[in-house]
This record gives structure tokens, sequence and C-alpha cells, in this order.
């Protein structure tokens, strides 16, 4: 998208970043950011910034482990972290309670979403007790899939509808970003 953050692109005069903090603050008891690099550029949303704790950025498992530390370190009362992609304009408002409630319905160790028959492991709630394998898997298994790790666990799968718009909607082009403009209209703006 002509290099700097996808989340810093506006939508409807609104950052990505502040549609998907503006979704998920209601819904959780506290929120940080995971990224890498200067954290000064997110200052302006007044949260924590978590970089990866893991060398040479492996991805999205990195980020998820560095929310789990993070959050037993700071907030050891904390048992579940959610992760949401900080590209999806669109989230779901009931993204946590539904995660919450199939993990407890089906005894699952993890949640994770889905639509349109399509898994988003990114968007998932985690047990802040799996940090220590999910370590290892990182750092001596070199796991750097998702799927390839929550295999291991038992995993609660929650589907939402994809009408009127596909609340996992990510915008990674400049062509996804005019289609978001679009569906923000659908969305309430």
């Amino acid at each position: 998208m002509g290099g700097g953050d996808k989340p810093m692109r506006e939508i409807g005069g609104r950052t990505i970043l502040a549609r998907v903090i503006a979704r998920l603050k209601p819904q959780c008891d506290g929120l940080i950011l995971n990224a890498n690099g200067d954290p000064a550029r997110f200052a302006s949303f007044g949260l924590p910034v978590v970089p990866d704790g893991v060398a040479d950025f492996p991805g999205p498992l990195a980020g998820i482990l560095a929310a789990l530390d993070w959050a037993a370190a700071n907030r050891p009362g904390v048992a579940w972290v959610l992760s949401a992609a900080a590209d999806c304009p669109f989230l779901p408002r009931d993204l946590v309670a539904r995660l919450h409630a199939a993990r407890i319905a089906e005894n699952a160790q993890l949640a994770v979403a889905a639509s349109g028959g399509q898994s988003h492991p990114v968007i998932g709630l985690w047990s802040v007790d799996l940090r220590e394998q999910l370590r290892h898997a990182l750092v001596v298994e070199d796991i750097r899939k998702i799927d390839r790790w929550t295999a291991r666990y038992r995993l609660a799968t929650v589907e939402w509808p994809i009408a009127p718009l596909d609340p996992f909607f990510n915008a990674n082009t400049m062509d996804d970003i005019a289609e978001a403009e679009r569906l923000a209209a659908l969305d309430g703006g």
C-alpha cells in the first residue's frame, strides 16, 4: 500500500486502528498494541505498545506470545487474552462474548473466529497459561503458522455471517481501502 502502517490508513475519516480500538474497548478489560519499531507512532492512542519478544519477527504467533507475556507480567489476574488484526475495521461487537461462550461450551483451550467458511486464526482467545508452550513452539520448534500450533489443543471455532459485510474483512491493498469505504456505510459509518 505504498509503505507505512496499514492500520493508520483512514476509512471514513478515522484510522483503521481507531475503528479496531472502538470495537474492542467495550469488550475487553484493557487493550495493548503489538508492534515492532518506533512505538511513538502510536502514542496518540494512549495504549501500551508491546514489541515481539522473539527475535527476527517470526509472525503473528510472536505477537500473541508478546501479549500473553505482557498480561502475565502486568495483569496477573488475567487468564485470557484476545488477539485481533489491526487491519480489520469491522470486527464484531460480540467477538469476545461469543469466543468465550464457545470455548466454555466446547471445553476448548482456545477459540478462534471464522466467517464464510474461512478460519481467521489471528483473531482468537488465548489462555495465558499456554504461553510457555507457545514460546517453546516458536523458539525451539520454529513453528510459525498459527493453525499448526492450535492443532495441538482443543479449539473452538466460532462462525460469523458475512452479510451484509464480513466482520473480518481486512484492508491489505488500496482497492481494499476503497471497498472498506463502501462497507463503512453498511456498518454505520
